[in-house]
Order: structure tokens, then sequence, then C-alpha cells
């Protein structure tokens, strides 16, 4: 997987283990793939009441909305990371999940 930077300064450093979660090779989908690789974390547990966005922004109620930092592909699931490590995985179809990876 190739992750593209989205914001001045970001690094792959600040991705953490996250793109060792996910593998080309494995033809498992990216939220069964963080499940099995994530499990010392606490593995893939999304989390309600978060919503995508125009240009993909993260919102939560009370929060204000994030930007993208970095994101990747999957075969055809878009993968985004934010600031403070959450990660959302949009199908697609336009479906998404959002979990914490710290």
């Amino acid at each position: 997987m190739i992750w593209e930077m989205l914001y001045p300064g970001m690094t792959a450093e600040h991705l953490g283990l996250l793109p060792g979660f996910l593998r080309d090779d494995d033809p498992r989908p990216a939220r069964e793939q963080i499940n099995e690789r994530y499990a010392h974390g606490g593995g893939w547990r999304p989390m309600k009441g978060h919503r995508l966005g125009p240009r993909n922004f993260l919102t939560y109620p009370g929060d204000p909305p994030l930007p993208p930092v970095a994101r990747a592909r999957l075969r055809n699931e878009l993968i985004l990371f934010y600031p403070s490590s959450w990660v959302c995985i949009v199908q697609p179809d336009q479906s998404y999940e959002v979990c914490r990876i710290d």
C-alpha cells in the first residue's frame, strides 16, 4: 500500500503501526486485517456518532471538523487517517466506519 500524505509536515512516522496492519497480499477487508493485527490494542471497534462530510472531513458532535492528513487504498477501500489517530474506512458504496487506533 502507498500512503499519500495530505498535510504539510505529515510523515509516515505519524501513522504509527497502522501501515503494518494492512497488507495488499491479504484478501480480507481492511477492518478484518486491522482487527487481527491490532488485537493488542483492542482490535477494530467502530465508534458511532461520526459523520464523513465534504472533502472527507470527519465530524463528531461538539468537536471541530477534522481534515484527513493521510490516505491510502486497499483494493476498493479508502483508508483515511486523521489527527488523534482516528481512522476511517470508506467502502465503494460510501458507507464507512471510524475507529481510534492509538
